[in-house]
């Protein structure tokens, strides 16, 4: 499930909101029936459920085990990039860890180093 961005991109829109389809077609920039159809597929796989009101249906993410999985999942995949992840950076200022993962990583860890 997690496999496809524009699933993985459904749900990290969904943490801690409810949206309908329409208003997740339009923040993933895909056409509305391709977003019902992933929808469906992360409903079977019981990770949204949907509310109907009028003739509109919204989504939420199943429950909060759900967020906790995507915002690992996405957390861990940037960890995988060069640059330092966006969520170590603190509201503009300099990130957490100011060494190139590159540099920082041709130079060994400070662990590895003996004194």
């Amino acid at each position: 499930m997690l496999s496809d961005t524009t699933r993985v991109r459904l749900l990290w829109e969904l943490i801690d909101q409810e949206l309908a389809v329409n208003e997740l077609a339009a923040r993933v920039g895909k056409p509305a029936p391709s977003v019902s159809q992933h929808l469906a597929k992360l409903r079977m796989a019981r990770l949204v459920r949907t509310r109907r009101e009028g003739t509109q249906v919204f989504y939420r993410l199943e429950n909060e085990h759900v967020g906790r999985l995507v915002r690992d999942a996405v957390y861990n995949a940037e960890h995988a990039g060069p640059e330092v992840p966006r969520h170590h950076v603190d509201d503009g200022a300099a990130p957490l860890e100011s060494v190139h993962r590159s540099r920082s990583r041709a130079q060994g860890s400070p662990r590895s180093r003996t004194s």
